[in-house]
């Protein structure tokens, strides 16, 4: 069996690009107008692979307007980062906005590539209004315990009430078993217990 038609399909499909300033304008022109933009990379922890996200990114943010980096990242570390790249947080750079980043694995987010970036980032951001700045936001709740703190710390600043419903229907998180009595539903329940 040939290998030939896989790699023609593949001719037809894959865009070279070269390191010159204009690297990714193939890779531009397929975005077109698209308000989602997904990028994966193949390996975690290769500086090319970090360096050249960056990169595309940076473009999507300042020629195609672009104002969300959602990265696979806990929420409450990515938060600070993005409290950093708007301009309001204390942290001095972008090294100190990453410091968050503790756990497995670390050098995911805290690396010299998107240190780079989250500085690039603050200095974009700090030349426009508020409403007009991009922000950097984690997806993944690997660390669910902090992010439930996060958000009844966030509630109960503003709405206590909602705080205390926060708390009680995490609750349902603290003794769960695989199976049997000690299993609680999480969410809102009707009259009759069924979620």
């Amino acid at each position: 069996m040939s290998a030939a038609p896989a790699i023609d399909g593949l001719d037809r499909l894959v865009v070279p690009f070269d390191d010159g300033p204009r690297a990714h304008d193939a890779l531009l022109e397929l975005v077109g107008d698209r308000r989602l933009v997904l990028l994966g990379e193949a390996s975690h922890g290769s500086a090319e692979f970090y360096r050249e996200r960056a990169h595309i990114t940076r473009r999507l943010i300042e020629e195609r307007g672009f104002t969300a980096v959602a990265v696979e990242a806990d929420w409450p570390d990515a938060y600070r980062v993005n409290r950093y790249v708007r301009g309001e947080s204390a942290d001095p750079d972008g090294v100190s906005a990453l410091a968050d980043f503790r756990r497995f694995p670390s050098w995911m987010w805290r690396n010299t590539e998107v240190v780079e970036f989250v500085e690039w980032l603050q200095g974009w951001n700090l030349q426009r209004q508020p409403e007009g700045r991009a922000g950097f936001y984690g997806v993944d709740l690997y660390s669910l315990r902090s992010s439930m703190e996060a958000v009844v710390d966030y509630l109960q600043a503003v709405d206590p009430v909602a705080a205390a419903q926060a708390r009680t229907r995490y609750g349902c998180f603290d003794h769960v078993r695989a199976e049997g009595p000690g299993v609680r539903p999480c969410g809102r329940t009707g009259p009759d217990g069924a979620v």
